[in-house]
């Protein structure tokens, strides 16, 4: 679980922020997952119930994922910021759609504490 692990992450290099990425434990569309694009790398996976981040330079930051369409997100990420983007499933023609979704710190802070953590930067 993140919790017990969230001690032992790095602090956020000052040269870049941080995003956290994750989709909450919910049935729906539990089966369904989609790489993880920012800006036009794959940093990993949105799957049910599971949390990792990425550091990121500051600037434009593009999330992309793809099931059967293709959903985007656009942000400016500043130097130590740190960000939460929630990914979930919605429904879709022949497969449920990952819609990527900026959230405000605290909630994204709380959401994560109880999923499961699939690690750090995959750069």
């Amino acid at each position: 679980l993140f919790s017990t692990v969230a001690s032992n992450i790095p602090a956020v290099p000052a040269d870049k922020g941080r995003i956290y990425f994750y989709r909450p434990d919910t049935m729906l569309g539990a089966a369904v997952t989609s790489d993880i694009n920012l800006n036009g790398r794959i940093v990993g996976v949105s799957e049910r119930g599971s949390v990792f981040y990425a550091d990121e330079a500051p600037g434009k930051c593009v999330v992309k994922t793809s099931t059967e369409v293709e959903k985007e997100l656009s942000f400016i990420l500043e130097a130590g910021e740190t960000k939460y983007v929630k990914t979930s499933v919605s429904l879709g023609f022949m497969v449920g759609r990952i819609q990527p979704e900026l959230v405000n710190p605290e909630q994204g802070a709380n959401e994560i504490i109880e999923l499961h953590y699939t690690g750090g930067p995959k750069q």
